[in-house]
């Protein structure tokens, strides 16, 4: 059965010969396109027909696994088709396809691993990515693989990224590909701004909003919360309320079939009330809508480099987001959208999400490059370059993974590349073959990729997650979460080849496993203990007082947020010590404590920060010490210097000169430069330099002076002086700014009679600022313009200063005057 894309009666429908235009002559194309209009559902089946594609298949990209499956049904029933025919899916741990699929819906990471195992992706003449403006992260890693293996050895193949809301001009710039924007069929939708909204009250002010539609509108409702816990609190008050309405949450942690059973009519022909978090602004068709309530917030996941953990935070929606929520009401026809915000705060939402690159863990993103081979991440095509600090961290784990070493993907970190999980797991998963425990670790990374199975206050220790695990699958317990974990774990045995184990664990082989994994998280007590524990990346986490691993000596920790000062452990285990051997470092820690005095020398047995034993280092390598002395300093910054006003007005001189004589390279000399490159000027007079107060002595300004180059040092002085000479003989400080503005010279209006045009510096370039002084040193006028102040201002202060200092001279013609110091004495008679 062809298709005929006509029937759809779809808004795409009317750019179809543009596109099919553009891919004939064009190797990629932008389509935007609103919610709705059908470009995910007619663009790919009409494009299956083109000459170009000379029977090779068309992936097409997806963010998320529902969407996937939702699609690819759909467009399998158009073509009058079941799933797995022409059209196929393929989503991590699950495919319906077939020899004869020309159509692969897929999620984004399986794209990424087909480039990988064949960079020419032989076989397939089109990839595109839908929904590209949720800027997820493997969908810009698959962008950037595919853009590269286009240029180099497939210029035959067709990327087309289709969008509903993105910034146009910019993809298109950097893709240099033409765009083709469809209009869509939107509805009108009728907007109402109910009002800010409290996040502590979110379910009973949502559950009062919802009620209010129900009153006042048919047709089913589409309700937008942050996530599982505001969509739990409110489904839970409007059972109570609405009997005859078929209440449905839908977010990624439900089961596939209660996910469809959100988005499909209901059987009973029931009105409907959904309660989704943002998985539901855009792949997915809900039928029925006609009222949408959008509580303005949405959730996102926020990884710290610093402490290599991420946080969940809740955030205001993007504007792209706003729009695309309120589109579902104006699909099928005129609906309605409640804001539970106020037109204001609408008015100042950022317009765009941020892209997920900037804020994610970007682990499995270096194993890609590194697989890929790339030397340096910013030559392939980014519309978002992934941040250098997030970068540099990701590489710095998987060297302590021993995934790469010097940048270069080895044996162990391809092997940990073949897992379909983060990378911590996959090395996780591969030590535990050498332990005889891959069946354990099977159940800890199903565990750890999903969401708890357990209740809140069942405590931290993982152990029981694994023990209650067993026992369903033992058929002793019931428990609905632990049958999508049962599943994942059950695809890594199958990979790794080996069978189920039900029996008891040793909660010691547990924490062994999750220090492969996250062996920075590898915790001791504190003295005193109080539930608290040094984790070997330096940071302190508590568990609860009453829990039953608070008062274990060591535990390995899997899970804990990354709030400032200390934060809270989720899941750990015990860890027996005696298995830490291996991972025991005699370091020579030489460093400097500000707090504690100043510099120390210590021979440490430690795992990571935790130090096990310490003894005094006599016999230290001076350079050492000097590096962390100027390894405090930056860290720490200026206060530990003197960086007095003398110091302050010397890198203000050359800064202006920065700006004024560009044509001799003045350096940057801004104290923030000065404390990031302080190595380079300071190292040569920290040898005796021991406590605090040492550093203070130093004299900055001259350290910096010499560290200037001569001919600049007299250049310096020439160009922009520390003073300037007067018409009295004083020599007057000029008081530079930090902006490349007129220096100022603050002088008594006496000492400078006879002085027609205004001084200048920089080869007299640049006129001073004056600010005249009374006798009393206080000013009485500001200019750069001395010439115009005698002719026209100075009679006038004249007058007010003869009032106020009588015994000081006030010549009538100040140009021919003496110049005075102080008060002008009367001559002998």
């Amino acid at each position: 059965m062809s298709f005929d894309p006509h029937t759809t009666n779809l808004p795409i429908v009317e750019v179809i010969g543009e596109v099919k235009q553009h891919l004939q002559k064009e190797n990629t194309l932008i389509v935007h396109a609103p919610p709705g209009a059908g470009k995910s559902t007619v663009l790919p089946l009409v494009l299956l027909e083109e000459s170009w594609l000379n029977g090779q298949k068309i992936i097409m990209l997806e963010p998320r696994r529902l969407a996937a499956k939702t699609i690819a049904t759909r467009l399998a029933d158009l073509l009058g088709e079941p799933v797995g025919k022409r059209v196929g899916y393929r989503i991590r741990f699950d495919n319906c396809v077939s020899e004869s699929t020309q159509l692969e819906v897929v999620t984004e990471g399986i794209l990424t691993r087909m480039l990988q195992s064949d960079n020419a992706l032989e076989g397939i003449g089109m990839v595109i990515f839908d929904e590209f403006h949720e800027r997820s992260l493997f969908a810009d890693v698959a962008l950037a693989l595919s853009r590269e293996a286009q240029q180099i050895l497939r210029p035959d193949l067709r990327i087309m990224i289709m969008s509903a809301t993105l910034n146009m001009p910019q993809l298109t710039q950097l893709l240099n590909a033409p765009s083709v924007v469809s209009e869509g069929r939107q509805y009108p939708v009728d907007i109402h701004y109910e009002g800010d909204n409290d996040l502590k009250l979110l379910p009973e002010l949502t559950s009062r909003l919802v009620t209010k539609a129900v009153e006042k509108h048919d047709g089913d409702i589409l309700v937008f919360l942050p996530g599982e816990a505001e969509i739990k609190n409110t489904e839970a008050i409007l059972r109570n309320k609405h009997k005859g309405i078929a209440i449905h949450p839908l977010y990624g942690q439900l089961t596939p079939q209660k996910q469809f059973a959100a988005i499909m009519p209901s059987r009973e022909g029931r009105r409907k009330i959904i309660l989704a978090t943002s998985i539901a602004e855009t792949s997915l068709t809900i039928e029925g809508v006609k009222v949408v309530i959008d509580c303005g917030f949405s959730r996102t996941l926020k990884f710290n480099p610093n402490t290599g953990l991420s946080r969940l935070e809740t955030v205001e929606i993007t504007l792209d987001s706003a729009d695309q929520r309120a589109g579902r009401a104006g699909r099928l026809g005129p609906g309605v959208c409640y804001r539970m915000w106020t037109k204001a705060t609408h008015h100042r939402l950022n317009k765009h999400r941020t892209p997920e690159i900037e804020e994610a863990d970007l682990a499995s993103l270096a194993l890609e490059m590194a697989k890929w081979g790339v030397d340096d991440i910013n030559k392939l095509t980014w519309l978002t370059p992934p941040p250098k600090g997030h970068v540099l961290q990701a590489n710095e784990l998987l060297e302590q993974l021993d995934a790469i070493e010097g940048g270069k993907i080895i044996e162990h970190g391809k092997a940990i590349h073949r897992l379909p999980c983060h990378p911590r797991l996959a090395h996780m998963l591969l030590l535990a073959q050498n332990d005889d425990l891959t069946a354990l670790a099977c159940d800890i990374a199903a565990i750890l990729e999903e969401r708890d199975p357990l209740q809140r206050d069942a405590g931290i220790d993982i152990n029981l997650r694994i023990e209650a695990l067993r026992r369903y699958r033992s058929g002793t317990l019931k428990n609905k979460r632990l049958k999508h974990i049962a599943k994942i774990s059950a695809q890594y045995r199958k990979m790794l080849n080996i069978d189920e184990d039900n029996s008891s664990t040793d909660p010691f082989e547990t924490g062994l496993l999750l220090a492969y994994a996250y062996p920075e998280r590898i915790a001791h007590a504190t003295p005193g203990n109080n539930a608290q524990f040094k984790l070997a990346n330096g940071n302190i986490a508590a568990a609860g007082h009453e829990d039953d691993l608070a008062h274990e000596d060591w535990l390995s920790i899997a899970s804990i947020n990354a709030r400032d000062g200390v934060g809270r452990i989720f899941l750990a285990s015990p860890l027996n010590p005696r298995d830490l051997a291996p991972m025991v470092k005699t370091v020579e820690s030489i460093s400097w404590d500000t707090k504690r005095g100043g510099f120390s020398a210590f021979a440490e047995l430690r795992i990571g920060s935790i130090i096990l034993q310490q003894k005094p280092l006599q016999d230290y390598n001076i350079d050492q010490k000097i590096k962390a002395i100027s390894d405090a300093v930056k860290k720490e910054g200026a206060w530990l210097l003197d960086f007095n006003q003398e110091v302050e007005q010397w890198q203000n001189r050359i800064i202006s000169l920065r700006h004024w004589d560009t044509a001799n390279d003045w350096p940057d000399v801004s104290t923030s430069h000065l404390l990031t490159t302080n190595y380079e000027w300071l190292s040569p007079y920290l040898n005796a330099i021991k406590k605090p107060e040492d550093l203070k002595k130093i004299d900055l300004k001259k350290v910096l002076q010499n560290h200037l180059p001569y001919e600049l040092q007299q250049l310096l002085d020439k160009l922009a002086p520390e003073k300037l000479q007067v018409r009295s003989g004083s020599n007057v400080k000029l008081k530079y700014g930090p902006g490349g503005e007129a220096p100022v010279l603050a002088v008594r209006l006496q000492e400078i009679f006879g002085l027609l045009d205004t001084p200048t510096v920089n080869n007299g370039r640049v006129k001073v600022l004056l600010h005249l002084l009374s006798p009393g040193f206080k000013p009485v006028q500001v200019t750069d313009d001395l010439n115009s102040f005698w002719t026209n201002t100075y009679f006038e202060v004249k007058k007010e200063l003869k009032a106020r200092y009588p015994k000081h001279h006030w010549p009538d013609n100040p140009l021919e005057a003496e110049p005075l110091r102080g008060v002008k004495r009367k001559k002998n008679s």
